[in-house]
């Protein structure tokens, strides 16, 4: 395990590089592999601890998990157990999206309260709220959350909150809804991409899903999901990053793998800061910095998708501390 890095500073970062697959796309879609007794073939995975964790849980939960290349895994939930323990939950919270397929497929769940946040707590409230309009009961006791879901039925639900939309209890509850009878009506629901490539997955595995994208979701419940292959998509917030990186160091780099269409906020606030920018195709962008004068201040507010990523806040801030003149980063999420 790496524990120190030494860098080398003073050069400007230069060159192509790919953008890895989406961690926060990844992780749910390991998820979603548990609402079929067939296998799903995951491509595009990236090589990050988050992901061998999931992978331990998947296993823990009954699913039988092969990597079959560093960023090709296989999936099959041929049988489930309805528990997941506090040791392998508790490492990173986005473990508690396997509620929803758990839900969709055996009606009941038994989970410890997630934890691995760093930057402060995250309840689930939204999640439960959720489930608890599908008809399930819910009682949260010993640090775990037991879900009775044998009277979910299809209805409208309102998934805001006070800080707007949740991305992975939109997850989990479009995940239950798959496999739950009658219509579910999400609103208020989860607009990032990583929402939107978990629609993907789910509609090839046979899922009934309209309003792709939107905020509101209607998921018409089916009997059965089937298998599926599947590559994620690539990580925006990685893109992001090394695109800063160029612009920090003043150097000339092109990023590959990303959808520009994920990074329109970014794109706004370079095109603000008058940073040099080139949209080469529509997974290709280059930043060239080398010449580049004086960039100018912004006024930046992170909002939910499309707005500005919060993942990318602590870069853009970084690089407006070494910009003349004040710029203004408002953290809303």
């Amino acid at each position: 395990m790496l524990e120190v890095m030494h860098i080398q500073g003073g050069k400007p970062l230069k060159g192509s590089i790919h953008a890895s697959g989406s961690k926060n796309a990844a992780l749910p879609i390991f998820a979603a592999a548990l609402l079929t007794e067939e296998p799903c073939r995951i491509e595009n995975v990236p090589e990050l601890s988050d992901i061998r964790f999931m992978a331990q849980i998947i296993e823990h939960l009954g699913a039988s998990i092969e990597k079959v290349d560093a960023s090709t895994w296989v999936i099959q939930a041929k049988t489930l157990t309805p528990k997941a323990p506090y040791d392998l939950v508790r490492k990173m919270r986005a473990s508690i999206c396997v509620l929803g397929p758990l839900m969709a497929r055996l009606r009941k769940a038994e989970i410890s309260l997630p934890g691995g946040c760093v930057i402060g707590q995250r309840p689930i409230d939204l999640h439960l709220k959720g489930l608890k309009k599908l008809g399930c009961s819910v009682e949260i006791r010993n640090g775990y959350v037991h879900v009775d879901g044998r009277s979910m039925q299809g209805t409208y639900v309102f998934l805001g909150g006070r800080q707007g939309s949740t991305v992975l209890g939109t997850a989990n509850l479009l995940m239950a809804a798959t496999l739950t009878p009658g219509i579910t009506h999400i609103e208020s629901a989860a607009c990032e991409p990583e929402i939107v490539d978990l629609c993907r997955m789910l509609v090839t595995m046979g899922a009934k899903i309209d309003g792709i994208g939107s905020p509101s979701l209607m998921i018409e419940g089916v009997s059965a999901l089937n298998g599926c292959t599947h590559s994620v998509i690539g990580d925006r917030i990685e893109a992001g990053t090394y695109l800063v990186g160029a612009v920090m160091t003043r150097g000339d780099i092109t990023v590959e793998g990303a959808s520009i269409s994920h990074l329109g906020a970014l794109v706004d606030k370079f095109d603000e800061a008058q940073i040099p920018l080139e949209i080469l195709g529509p997974k290709k962008i280059r930043v060239n910095a080398t010449n580049a004068p004086d960039l100018k201040p912004i006024d930046l507010i992170t909002l939910p998708h499309p707005g500005f990523p919060t993942d990318l806040q602590a870069q853009m801030c970084a690089l407006m501390a070494v910009t003349p003149g004040l710029s203004v980063i408002t953290e809303r999420i």
